[in-house]
């Protein structure tokens, strides 16, 4: 299902739940018509969205939407993030960018929340923790990617120390930029039965010791993701 109109479903049938996307890929859509989006999602939802957001990973996706270009991504998304945050707080919003530029429009209503709704910059990546470091609310990775692991405390420990120096490198505060944690049942299933070398493996107690751990790292977002065609996979695959 795409997801802003997924989750403008859900904002009308719910009333406390957090909404995210996770992850909206940036350059694949107009960054103007998409702040509008989002803010009308926090406006009709009463300020209870997040913006979970990347740069994209997949070429073909960007030659079948006719997007900016996909080796641009990296910069094209950050650039778009500024543009939100600039339509989002600014009365008269103006913005000369190398992708976009806007003047003299009229951006309303804002979104609920102050000064915007969260943004989670997601990525594993040195490039995706320097936009996390310099322009999101929160770093969101997926721990359990099998390319890029950080599905042990080690691992974890080194990236948000990266993380950190990046902010301090941009005169932040690395204490401002909240910490999630993403994981995919599909990779959490053990390749080696009889053994657990990562986190969400095993029995119920130990994946309890690796919430902890995470918690012990500042992590206090976990987003669990559990795939199936039906409800009845779906929950399943949550009791395994």
């Amino acid at each position: 299902l795409e997801q802003l109109t997924t989750l403008m479903a859900i904002a009308a049938i719910t009333k406390n739940l957090r909404l995210l996307t996770s992850v909206m890929v940036l350059p694949h859509r107009n960054p103007v018509l998409t702040a509008k989006i989002l803010a009308t999602i926090d406006v009709l939802s009463k300020g209870r969205l997040n913006v979970g957001c990347g740069v994209g990973w997949m070429r073909e996706e960007f030659e079948a939407l006719a997007a900016p270009s996909f080796d641009e991504r990296g910069a094209v998304g950050s650039e778009y993030i500024q543009i939100f945050k600039e339509l989002w707080t600014e009365e008269d919003p103006v913005f000369e960018g190398t992708y976009a530029n806007f003047s003299n429009i009229s951006f309303l209503p804002k979104p609920v929340q102050t000064p915007h709704p969260p943004i989670w910059v997601g990525g594993e990546s040195n490039p995706a923790l320097r936009r996390a470091a310099e322009l999101g609310d929160c770093w969101y990775p997926i721990g359990t990617n099998p390319k890029f692991p950080l599905d042990s405390a080690e691992l974890l420990r080194k990236r948000i120390e990266r993380l950190h120096h990046y902010a301090e490198s941009n005169n932040r505060d690395p204490a401002t930029i909240d910490l999630a944690y993403s994981a995919n049942w599909f990779n959490m299933v053990s390749q080696s039965p009889g053994k657990r070398a990562r986190w969400f493996e095993g029995e119920s107690g130990q994946i309890q010791e690796d919430i902890g751990q995470l918690m012990d790292l500042g992590v206090n977002h976990l987003i669990l993701s559990f795939t199936g065609e039906s409800t009845s996979e779906i929950t399943d695959n949550m009791s395994k």
